[in-house]
């Protein structure tokens, strides 16, 4: 008892409760639990712990430290279901999940993106590194119709892969560039990671769709020039086919043909939001409508079966995280762990600006050990308030639902997409090595997406020091 009163004299009981839960989590994961049950565990056991060990009036442990009550029970617990699940299945934002997961799964099954690599490949064969060029634009459409990391990152895995050894590419960068390019999904929208986030951070979906565009656009160019140029340095890294011959009219139709569908299904998608014709989730229907015409080719029932249980599958997923999580958040929240947090970052540095890059870095560190799911779902809400007591002048000509969120939002998705692609441990590398043949190791990817990394860093940097690049599309969007 003394070492608990010693203990008490550092953190009060309630600062240590919050901390053994984020550890208690960390080691469940670790352990291999699905995340869905190490997050409904872990409130069990700390509410069990609140109500019946460290409640005041039972005086087993607080006649020693000093405890503010939690005023956690099970009977509350047990009132609160239609809050952690009712609420969830109620919200009109969350609808466009399963409709842009059906999307996305979509067009990777009606053969759209395999048309487009033939085509594109034909194009950009007589230029150096014109297949890597090709694997980086299929990419970024990817990306902008599916807003899956690992779906875009298994796909390009799949097709490019064999194609760019055959080629005689370096092996790290064909892996390079697949997983950088794969990881674009969770940022240019519809990326459903916006979407969550649109739900946990209160503001509009159609203010972040709009916000993401230009930073994911930005770091796509930034890979396509990088390609480029060292194409022009490194030509036996990207050598070009020796049948390579100049493209034609027939093949600039091909392509046409190929490319023209998918792009216009984003326009589509993110037109009638940009115009203020359909609201995201009505834009999420579109999109969904649209990606079954497209398939519609090369459709069958085994195709449409799978499709829709995967849908099922990823929704329920996500959904039962959802719900997870809201019942961690509310037993963290009887312990005062938002104050808790909000206290502890904002009193780390006295410059906003340095708060925002603590929070950046942490995040980025969490990348590693979670998924985006769990971060945006945890994470994010406990860093809303302090985001908005920072008061960061972040100019959205008063059209922006809070330009400084918005901001903050997007800065949360680049640092995400940078944790997923860097080495040892993130998420896309290993997406990446479950569908590479043997000869490719963990060493070539790991070398392959350093220089992504770097470019990675640098696209964050610009959207840290230049806010405009999040706010002004939705400005110009809503301002009428």
């Amino acid at each position: 008892m003394e070492i608990l009163s010693l203990l008490g004299a550092v953190m009060n009981l309630n600062q240590w409760m919050v901390l053994l839960m984020f550890v208690t989590f960390v080691i469940m994961l670790f352990r291999g639990i699905p995340v869905v049950y190490a997050l409904v565990g872990v409130s069990l056991i700390f509410a069990m712990i609140g109500e019946v060990i460290l409640d005041p009036s039972r005086k087993l442990i607080t006649q020693f430290i000093e405890f503010d009550r939690t005023g956690l029970s099970y009977v509350k617990l047990s009132a609160n279901g239609g809050r952690f699940f009712g609420g969830i299945i109620k919200n009109p934002v969350l609808v466009a999940l399963p409709m842009f997961i059906y999307m996305g799964l979509m067009l990777d099954q009606s053969g759209v993106a395999q048309r487009m690599m033939k085509s594109m490949q034909v194009l950009f064969g007589a230029l150096k590194g014109g297949l890597a060029l090709t694997v980086m634009l299929i990419g970024i459409i990817l990306a902008a119709s599916t807003g899956v990391i690992g779906a875009s990152v298994v796909l390009l895995g799949v097709m490019a892969v064999p194609t760019m050894l055959k080629q005689n590419y370096s092996k790290s960068m064909a892996t390079g560039t697949i997983a950088a390019s794969g990881t674009l999904g969770i940022l240019i929208p519809p990326s459903i990671m916006l979407v969550i986030m649109s739900d946990q951070l209160a503001i509009s979906l159609g203010d972040l769709f709009m916000g993401a565009l230009f930073p994911g656009l930005l770091l796509g160019s930034l890979y396509i020039i990088f390609i480029i140029i060292y194409g022009l340095i490194s030509p036996k890294s990207m050598p070009v086919p020796a049948d390579s011959e100049p493209p034609s009219l027939k093949v600039f139709k091909e392509v046409a043909i190929s490319v023209i569908p998918p792009i216009g299904l984003i326009l589509l998608v993110l037109g009638s939001i940009f115009f203020g014709l359909a609201t995201p989730t009505e834009a999420s229907g579109l999109g969904a409508l649209g990606a079954t015409i497209l398939a519609a080719r090369n459709l069958n029932m085994n195709v449409f079966k799978m499709v829709m249980r995967q849908t099922l599958n990823t929704s329920g997923y996500i959904v039962g995280i959802f719900i997870a999580a809201n019942f961690f958040a509310f037993v963290l929240r009887r312990f005062g762990g938002d104050e808790i947090i909000e206290n502890m970052v904002l009193g780390s540095f006295d410059n906003p600006y340095m708060v925002i890059g603590f929070i950046l870095f942490i995040i980025f560190l969490l990348g590693f050990l979670l998924d985006w799911i769990e971060i945006t779902l945890i994470i994010m809400p406990l860093m809303l308030p302090v985001v908005l007591s920072l008061n960061i002048p972040v100019e959205g000509y008063n059209t922006v639902d809070n330009p400084s969120v918005v901001w903050f939002a997007i800065l949360v998705a680049v640092t995400l997409q940078t944790s997923f692609l860097t080495p040892p441990v993130g998420f896309a590398l290993f997406y990446l090595k479950g569908c590479c043949p043997p000869q490719i190791t963990l060493g070539h990817i790991y070398k392959g997406v350093i220089p992504f990394v770097l470019l990675q860093i640098l696209g964050l940097a610009i959207v840290f020091y230049f806010p405009e690049l999040t706010t002004w599309l939705p400005a110009v969007a809503y301002a009428n």
